[in-house]
């Protein structure tokens, strides 16, 4: 099975979470209008006593295809990712609930100034890049609690652009 990039839009990545980007929305001028301010372009969930923390994470690029081997989901809280670069890269997910299958994953491609940030539960593969190796913003839930659950696959399941 080989799963094919679609385009990442709010629409289409709604079921999953929220696309993180300036275009179509009205800054608030601060800082005596030296600084245009994009505020609330997601919201950051942290339950059972977690906190929310601010990380940086470093991916190595991958060949296309690749082979998925595993999906992990956070259940107790979001996780938003938001490229440090300007280049393409894949976001590959499935909803919320059971381990997925490979009929269930989606793949889309950032156009590199979009971000993500995955709801609660929602099955994800770690962060991919293409061609060099990346820095991505993350910012998650920390704390105590079960917050990582990994599937992996029985069969082969490719992504391709």
């Amino acid at each position: 099975m080989i799963i094919h990039a679609q385009q990442l839009t709010k629409s289409a990545f709604e079921p999953y979470g929220d696309v993180l980007e300036t275009s179509g929305v009205s800054p608030e001028m601060i800082n005596f209008g030296n600084t245009e301010k994009y505020d609330q372009l997601a919201s950051v969930t942290a339950s059972d006593n977690g906190f929310a923390q601010i990380g940086i994470y470093r991916s190595r690029f991958i060949e296309l295809p690749f082979r998925m081997q595993l999906m992990e989901c956070h259940p107790l809280g979001s996780q938003a990712f938001y490229p440090l670069h300007h280049r393409p890269f894949p976001v590959v997910v499935a909803r919320a609930g059971e381990a997925p299958a490979g009929s269930d994953i989606k793949v889309f491609l950032s156009n590199g100034r979009q971000g993500i940030n995955l709801h609660a539960g929602v099955w994800h593969h770690y962060q991919l890049t293409l061609n060099q190796d990346s820095d991505f913003l993350v910012i998650d839930r920390g704390g105590e609690g079960e917050n990582y659950l990994e599937h992996h696959f029985g069969e082969e399941v490719w992504i391709d652009i």
